[in-house]
């Protein structure tokens, strides 16, 4: 079997490009080309493909996607609490989900989140490797062995830190926060201690024999990437990116789809930019940031600092939004915060689809638009996109009234009946119309 890529440029239209071409309203060869050029890919091993997996691509093309990463910590694991956090994902609706377990049986969560996961899924295979043994232990056999394991779980793309070398490491001396990617950090460390290149590097064309042979989405890491405004856009950051130029030329022509991890930490001044350099040094080959995040001092806020940069990166040339939640930078998210983190990042990716005239966005506004304006209530919950907060909203300001028929009424709690804008305005069109026919 091929891969999507390979399909796509052997011009053959597979039923997940049929799929997704009719889900969001493209033409099915328009989305072949996209993915045959290596600017749009479909996450989807052909293992998951047989066990409920529902594509989704990833493009300029395409609306922005959105991921949420879950996973435990060696201070705390809970596959409950793992498989809660899905399913608030998920019912949030993340496009993706990655799972970033460190601590517990690693195989059996994973397995038992991919049973239950019908959207992509991603891991970050280091995390694994390292787990029942130190760094220094790390080797190449132990690295291919773990890669082909979750391969054969159905994981449908892979963080790859292969762009860290080890010549990029003096130049984060300098650094506010060094290395924040726990991946960029591990191996970092692994390259002082044997005095070696990134094994991921000199081992990439094996890795993808791997990934082709399973149709595994490389999801090419960044490792060093700002974890502070102060180290955004730095030497470090261009000098991992342009490496991940290479490497995305290197997989797409050993026929692995691929796309691109992105910062991070970035005024937002520098968004434009940072979107602009990644799809010329990569080739057009899809954006995946994280955030990003806009400022450094709203510690329990994040997921409203990262949509603020989401939207515009989104705008200027991300495919991707990763989310961050309340607890990013303070501790384990819980089921709350995954849904709170989704929900903010989904509102900036959508943001953004109408700020760059996405086919049909606009339109999900404008319905929302007129239920409102006419006061109707059912339309105006049930269209937003997180109808059960508005819901929940609306029900207690009524209940806080004392007006118990306030939930069907032609004015809400904010104004009242007689201060009304809404309730106004239908009086003056409907006086205007009577006017119109004297």
């Amino acid at each position: 079997m091929t891969t999507q890529l390979q399909s796509a440029q052997a011009v053959k239209i597979t039923e997940q490009m049929q799929f997704i071409a009719q889900a969001e309203g493209v033409e099915a060869q328009a989305l072949c080309a996209e993915v045959a050029a290596g600017r749009v890919v479909i996450p989807a091993n052909k293992v998951h493909l047989n066990t409920g997996l529902r594509p989704a691509g990833i493009g300029r093309i395409l609306r922005t996607k959105v991921n949420a990463n879950i996973g435990t910590s060696s201070e705390r694991s809970s596959l409950k609490a793992e498989i809660e956090k899905l399913e608030a994902a998920l019912a949030a609706g993340a496009d993706a989900v990655m799972d970033l377990s460190t601590g517990g049986d690693l195989d059996k969560i994973r397995s038992e989140l991919l049973a239950r996961c019908t959207v992509p899924f991603g891991t970050v295979p280091i995390y694994q490797v390292i787990q029942d043994r130190s760094v220094e232990e790390v080797n190449e056999k132990v690295i291919l062995a773990t890669i082909e394991k979750q391969a054969k779980q159905s994981v449908d793309f892979f963080t790859i830190h292969a762009g860290v070398l080890r010549e990029h490491l003096p130049l984060v001396e300098k650094r506010v926060a060094g290395i924040v990617s726990r991946g960029g950090a591990l191996l970092a460390k692994w390259m002082l201690h044997h005095n070696r290149q990134n094994p991921l590097y000199e081992m990439f064309d094996e890795l993808c024999g791997v990934m082709r042979e399973y149709d595994v989405c490389f999801s090419l890491g960044d490792g060093l990437r700002p974890g502070a405004i102060a180290d955004a856009t730095d030497e470090a950051q261009l000098a991992e990116l342009r490496t991940l130029g290479e490497l995305t030329q290197r997989a797409q022509e050993n026929g692995c789809q691929v796309m691109v991890e992105g910062p991070g930490h970035v005024p937002f001044d520098q968004i434009k930019y940072n979107m602009e350099i990644q799809q010329e040094i990569c080739h057009g080959a899809p954006f995946y940031v994280l955030g990003p995040v806009v400022t450094d001092i709203a510690p329990g806020y994040d997921h409203i600092t990262s949509a603020i940069g989401g939207t515009a990166a989104a705008f200027y040339g991300a495919s991707f939004l990763c989310y961050v939640t309340p607890s990013e930078h303070l501790g384990l998210p819980n089921a709350e915060d995954v849904r709170t983190g989704v929900i903010a990042a989904r509102i900036a990716a959508h943001a953004a689809d109408v700020a760059r005239g996405l086919k049909n966005t606009a339109e999900l506004d404008k319905k929302l638009s007129i239920a409102r304006s006419n006061l109707d209530w059912k339309g105006h919950l049930s269209g937003s996109i997180d109808s059960d907060t508005a819901e929940r909203v609306h029900m207690q300001a009524c209940e806080e009234t004392g007006a118990k028929e306030m939930p069907e009424a032609d004015y809400c709690s904010m104004c009242g009946r007689n201060w009304c804008s809404v309730r106004i305005n239908r009086e003056i069109r409907e006086a205007i119309k009577a006017q119109g026919k004297t």
